[in-house]
C-alpha cells in the first residue's frame, strides 16, 4: 500500500514509538503519536514535533480518522485504544511486523536472527553480534536490546544481519516476519499480569518460530524449546538444531571436555565433530555449568547458520563483554562475595543465580508480576543462610520462605518512604549482617537476584543494580 495515503496513529512516544514515526514519515505517511506524556508544552511533545509528526494525549480522538494503529511494546491488548481500533476495524500492528514489511518494500535482504526467551536474550544477542563481527559480517544487535529494529531497517547503510532480541510484548502481534534463524531459549512464568496466563505468554514466545526460513534452534536442557519448534509452521527445508552444555548428539552444538564442538553444520557431521573454541575462551572464563555457557552455545549455533568459522568464533567469544547487572561480582572480602544480578527480574533467572553458589544471603522482592515463589524456595532452600526482602510484593517471598524454609533468617529491609539509595544502603547492610553471622561456617555470597521487577522502588533494574554496587562500595 502507498504510505502517502495512510494516516497512521502510533501508540507510545518512547524510543520505539518515535523510531516508528520517523520511519513512516520518511515513507510519506501522515503520522500522529499518542501518549499521555504528550501534553501542551511538554519536552516529549517538542521531541515528537521536531520529527515532523503530530502529538496528542487524546488517544481515542487521534485514532478515529486513522487507517492504521502501530502499537509500541508494552501496550496491553486490553488498552482502550487497542480495543477501540478493533471496534472501528482499524488494523493494529507492532514494530516487528512493520519493520519487516518496510524491509521487504525496500528490497533489502538483511538476514534476521531472532531470539526470545524468558532469560538470556540480551547475552545471546550481544554474543552473536560479537561472533558475526569477528567474521567481518556487518551485524546489528537490535530490538529489545537497544536500537529499534525499524531504525536498523531504515538505516542508510543496510546491515547484512540483524540479531533481533524480541520480547513477548513485541511478539504478541507478530504475524509477518520471516527470520532466517530463530530460537526460544526458555519459557518460565513471567509477565503473567500482561498476558493473562502462562499459555498466552508461551504462545507469544512461540510466534518467533513461525515462518522461519533456515534454522530453528532449541536447547536440549529446555524441552519446551524443542516442543515449540515441533508445533511451529516453518518453511520447507528449515532445520532444527540443538545445543547442549554436555556432549552433543548428531545435529547439535555442545561441549566435550571443555571444548565447544559442532556436530550440526558440517557436511560430514555424521563422522566427526568440529572443534570451534573452548569454554575458557568465553570472556572472563566461566564454569561449564553456568548459564553463560548455554547462552554462548546458542550464540555459536546462530553464528554457524551464517557460516562463521572457528577462528572468528574463538575471537568473538574472547572479545564479548557481559552486559551490566547480569551475574557480576561486585566485591570480595575474605569471607563474603557480593554479586549483582539485578537483571534477574523473574524466578527463572533468579534460580539460575542461586544455583551458582553454595551458601547465599538472597536479596529478593519487588513487583512479582503474578509469579509464585514456592518452587524457587523449595529448590534452593538448602543454599540459603539468610534472606533480605524489599519491595511491594516482598510478603509473597516471605510467605514462601516461611512455608518451605522456616529456619532461614529473614530481614524485611523495605522502607518505601526512603530514597532509592537509602533503601538499597539499608538492604545491603542488612544482608551483610546476615552473611557475617553465617561466615564462620564458610564463605557466603550476598546475591542481589530479586526475582521481581524493580519499578515499585527504583527507576528500573539498571538503577537497582547501580545502587547495589554503590552501597556495597560504601560498606567495603
Amino acid at each position: 500500500m502507498p504510505w502517502t495515503t495512510q494516516r497512521v496513529c502510533v501508540a507510545g512516544a518512547g524510543v520505539t514509538g518515535r523510531a516508528v514515526a520517523q520511519a513512516l514519515l520518511a515513507e510519506g505517511a501522515d503520522v500522529v503519536l499518542v501518549d499521555r506524556t504528550l501534553t501542551a508544552g511538554s519536552p516529549t511533545l517538542a521531541a515528537v514535533e521536531a520529527l515532523g509528526a503530530r502529538g496528542s494525549d487524546d488517544d481515542l480522538g487521534a485514532l478515529v480518522e486513522s487507517t492504521l494503529l502501530v502499537v509500541s511494546p508494552g501496550w496491553r491488548p486490553d488498552a482502550p485504544i487497542v480495543q477501540a481500533a478493533a471496534s472501528l476495524q482499524i488494523p493494529v500492528v507492532g514494530e516487528l511486523d512493520l519493520a519487516w514489511s518496510l524491509q521487504v518494500r525496500r528490497s533489502a535482504h538483511a538476514r534476521w536472527l531472532a531470539v526470545t526467551g524468558t532469560n538470556g536474550k540480551t547475552s545471546v544477542v550481544t554474543m552473536t553480534q560479537a561472533l558475526l563481527t569477528a567474521a567481518g559480517i556487518n551485524a546489528h544487535a537490535v530490538g529489545n536490546v537497544g536500537e529499534p529494529v525499524i531504525s536498523a531497517v531504515m538505516a542508510a547503510k543496510a546491515a547484512d544481519v540483524l540479531v533481533v532480541e524480541a520480547s513477548s510484548f513485541q511478539l504478541h502481534r507478530s504475524t509477518l516476519m520471516q527470520p532466517y534463524a530463530s530460537t526460544v531459549l526458555n519459557v518460565a512464568p513471567d509477565h503473567l499480569d500482561w498476558h493473562g496466563s502462562l499459555v498466552n505468554y508461551q504462545r507469544a514466545k512461540a510466534a518467533i518460530l513461525e515462518r522461519t526460513t533456515g534454522f530453528c534452534l532449541y536447547r536440549r536442557e529446555e524441552p519446551i524449546s524443542r516442543t515449540l519448534i515441533e508445533q511451529a509452521d516453518v518453511h520447507e527445508g528449515c532445520r532444527a538444531i540443538g545445543t547442549t552444555v554436555s556432549v552433543p548428539a548428531l545435529g547439535e552444538v555442545g561441549v566435550v571436555d571443555g571444548v565447544i564442538v559442532d556436530r550440526a553444520f558440517e557436511e560430514d557431521r555424521r563422522e566427526r565433530a568440529v572443534e570451534l573454541a573452548t569454554v575458557a575462551d568465553i570472556a572472563g572464563g566461566v564454569t561449564e555449568a553456568g548459564p553463560v555457557v548455554a547462552n554462548a552455545l546458542t550464540a555459536v549455533a546462530l553464528a554457524r547458520t551464517c557460516g562463521v568459522e572457528a577462528t572468528a568464533i574463538q575471537q568473538g567469544l574472547r572479545t564479548w563483554q557481559p552486559q551490566p547487572h547480569r551475574m557480576v561480582m561486585v566485591a570480595r572480602t575474605a569471607s563474603l562475595v557480593f554479586v549483582d544480578d539485578s537483571k534477574a527480574t523473574n524466578t527463572h533467572a533468579a534460580a539460575a543465580s542461586l544455583a551458582a553458589s553454595d551458601r547465599v544471603v538472597w536479596i529478593a522482592g519487588g513487583l512479582a508480576k503474578g509469579a509464585s515463589f514456592d518452587e524457587i524456595v523449595t529448590a534452593h532452600r538448602d543454599r540459603l543462610v539468610g534472606a533480605v526482602v524489599l519491595g511491594e510484593d516482598r510478603e509473597l517471598v516471605v510467605a514462601a520462605l516461611r512455608r518451605h524454609a522456616p529456619d532461614v533468617p529473614v530481614i524485611d529491609a523495605d522502607k518505601p518512604d526512603n530514597s532509592p539509595m537509602d533503601l538499597m544502603r539499608h538492604t545491603v547492610r542488612s544482608a551483610a549482617e546476615l552473611a557475617q553471622r553465617a561466615a564462620s561456617q564458610g564463605p557466603v555470597t550476598v546475591l542481589l537476584a530479586p526475582a521481581c521487577a524493580s519499578m515499585d522502588r527504583f527507576r528500573d533494574y539498571h538503577e537497582r543494580g547501580e545502587l547495589f554496587c554503590a552501597a556495597v562500595a560504601e560498606l567495603i
